[in-house]
């Protein structure tokens, strides 16, 4: 997936906090999306991890690599009327290429930043039909069943993946798929194994993001019910 970023700052409603303009292209098509600057080497998602980001630097509305492989996964899939729960959508790149291509989308995410950052970036890119809803998953009452439940680099929080779990299989229509997009982190990878061990069937596809130097190598892992 190719990307250029305009390097002129461009401000958002909330707080005047500054968003970088980045193009990406997937199988001839380009969208374009806000975000606080594209997290690459694994000394920046240190920082993160470590809670060192600081209230400038809000990291939930990167545009991370894995949300990158996922959007290009998606968009290599035939997904005209399926029903997409995004979880921790981000800056929203996964969920608008699937609306972009006919799903039926509803992004989620904690922070009310997020979901502002994921309407801009629909509205940018001429998507009018996703859902945008503040969620906890701790605290989670959607009961809707949908067809593909996708998240980039969500699994990093070993203390959330009870609630993450709970969400899969109380949130996955029969013969349903998951699509999770991880840069292969210990704690993913420990959850991932448990669920296989439990009867889910995983898969996995290989990508390779940068949006500059050092290229990262993304797992995309798709998931379905025994």
């Amino acid at each position: 997936m190719a990307a250029t970023t305009n390097p002129e700052l461009l401000q958002t409603t909330a707080g005047d906090l500054p968003l970088e303009e980045v193009q990406l292209s997937v199988h001839d098509r380009t969208w374009t999306v806000l975000h606080t600057g594209a997290i690459i080497s694994r000394e920046q998602e240190a920082e993160f991890l470590r809670g060192d980001g600081g209230p400038l630097r809000p990291f939930g509305i990167v545009l991370w690599p894995a949300a990158i492989a996922l959007a290009h996964a998606l968009a290599a899939r035939a997904l005209a009327g399926k029903r997409i729960l995004e979880l921790g959508a981000g800056t929203g790149l996964p969920g608008i290429v699937a609306a972009s291509l006919g799903a039926h989308v509803v992004q989620t995410d904690r922070q009310k930043l997020a979901l502002h950052v994921c309407a801009q970036n629909a509205e940018r890119n001429g998507v009018a039909t996703i859902v945008h809803r503040l969620a906890d998953w701790t605290a989670w009452d959607d009961l809707e069943r949908y067809d593909l439940i996708i998240g980039s680099d969500i699994l990093y929080a070993e203390e959330l993946h009870p609630a993450v779990r709970h969400i899969l299989e109380t949130n996955l229509a029969p013969g349903g798929v998951v699509l999770l997009a991880d840069p292969y982190r210990a704690a993913s990878l420990g959850l991932l194994e448990a669920m296989e061990t439990s009867g889910w069937r995983i898969t996995m596809d290989k990508w390779t993001v940068g949006i500059t130097p050092p290229p990262r190598a993304v797992g995309v892992f798709t998931l379905t019910r025994a």
